[in-house]
């Protein structure tokens, strides 16, 4: 099929979703080129005064682009660059950054701009959380994962020796600018990492976007523009309607955001956080193991499992124990989840499914049970 130009340009057209938060309001911009349109954006938040910048080493050419334009609208900037990597979400860096944050002379009114993925988008978050008992921060998501999840709703933290996001905060961006265009620089694994957070969506309560997942998410992968911008605009608009519903995730709504992470960041965590396996990755598997378990549990269809687990095996992400090269046995697995920040009362809520697009939070799983089904898992 042939679109007209009419029908491309509507695909193409920027769009804007609202975080509706009361008095915290705030909107997520998406727009194809807005990174080096950013100072329209961010000039009037700068109130004349020098604007922090915080990036890591593979983003040279983004933070270029970023700093001439605010140079140009008359906005100095100051730039922190960080190593890349997950191990950058440690106590160590989050005190560099607020040490390096203080010697500028950061205010409370100030905005500090996170350009980066969701490593730089926690960290900076997190930073200006605590910063003078908060500060303002913008949102400049440069890797899929981050546009459609980590860089919308607030979640900021650190990683530790004890497991993933463990010290943290809520804190909401003032404001989160997405330039899809940027996703053309990103490195193929970690633009298939990021998509596992857009198939996410479809599996928790929307059957017909991952059926959408099925037909075009090898065409976002390649670079489709019109594909991209659906996808990413439907993730945030979905997950924009969420945190506004339950924005601290204390009544069970933005659980369902969680889906395959109780699973996958254990995964992580045995991979001691060390690049082998990325979080989208531990993500994806995650997911086919919770489904899984819903199906040993006679929750789920084996069809609907079987679907998505080859969903995920076509996109190239791994959708299990072997895949994701964890040897582990359930005990070890289960002793990383009993880390995990969602525990209570010795108990831990699981994300469980009765099939693709009907995600619900059991709170009855009894971590025995966990064990002893990892335990047959091919590994």
């Amino acid at each position: 099929m042939t679109l007209s130009t009419d029908t491309v340009d509507v695909a193409l057209a920027p769009r804007t979703v609202m975080v509706e938060l009361g008095t915290r309001r705030y909107p997520i911009v998406i727009e194809n080129g807005v990174l080096a349109r950013a100072a329209d954006h961010l000039a009037p938040l700068a109130r004349g005064r020098t604007m922090a910048i915080v990036t890591d080493e593979h983003l040279g050419t983004h933070l270029a682009t970023l700093a001439d334009g605010l140079s140009a609208a008359g906005v100095a900037t100051e730039a922190l660059v960080l190593p890349a990597g997950e191990a950058t979400k440690s106590w160590s860096t989050l005190e560099r950054v607020c040490d390096w944050l203080l010697r500028l002379g950061v205010e409370r009114g100030d905005h500090v701009v996170a350009l980066g993925g969701g490593v730089i988008g926690d960290l900076v978050g997190f930073a200006c959380a605590i910063l003078k008992r908060g500060c303002g921060f913008v949102q400049i998501p440069t890797t899929l994962l981050a546009q459609v999840d980590s860089s919308v709703g607030g979640k900021t933290a650190i990683n530790t020796a004890a497991g993933k996001n463990l010290i943290g905060a809520f804190h909401q961006p003032a404001l989160v600018l997405i330039d899809p265009t940027v996703l053309d620089t990103l490195p193929p694994r970690e633009l298939r990492a990021g998509y596992a957070e857009v198939v996410k969506y479809g599996l928790i309560d929307d059957a017909n976007f991952f059926a959408w997942c099925e037909e075009n998410g090898a065409s976002l992968l390649a670079g489709d523009p019109a594909a991209r911008l659906h996808a990413i605009t439907h993730a945030v608009s979905a997950k924009a309607r969420i945190v506004a519903a339950d924005e601290h995730e204390t009544g069970g709504i933005r659980a369902l955001l969680n889906l395959g992470h109780t699973f996958g960041h254990a995964l992580e965590a045995e991979a001691g956080f060390d690049g082998r396996l990325i979080h989208g990755e531990g993500v994806a598997a995650g997911i086919c193991l919770a489904f899984r378990y819903s199906v040993a549990r006679g929750l789920c269809p084996v069809a609907d499992s079987d679907r998505v687990s080859a969903h995920f095996h076509d996109i190239g992400l791994p959708d299990g124990l072997a895949a994701s090269g964890i040897t582990a046995d359930g005990v070890q697995l289960v002793a990383h989840m009993r880390h995990d920040k969602k525990m209570a009362a010795g108990t831990l809520p699981f994300l469980l499914v009765r099939g693709i697009g009907a995600t619900y939070l059991d709170r009855t799983v009894d971590l025995v049970d966990i064990q002893q089904f990892l335990d047959k898992e091919p590994k």
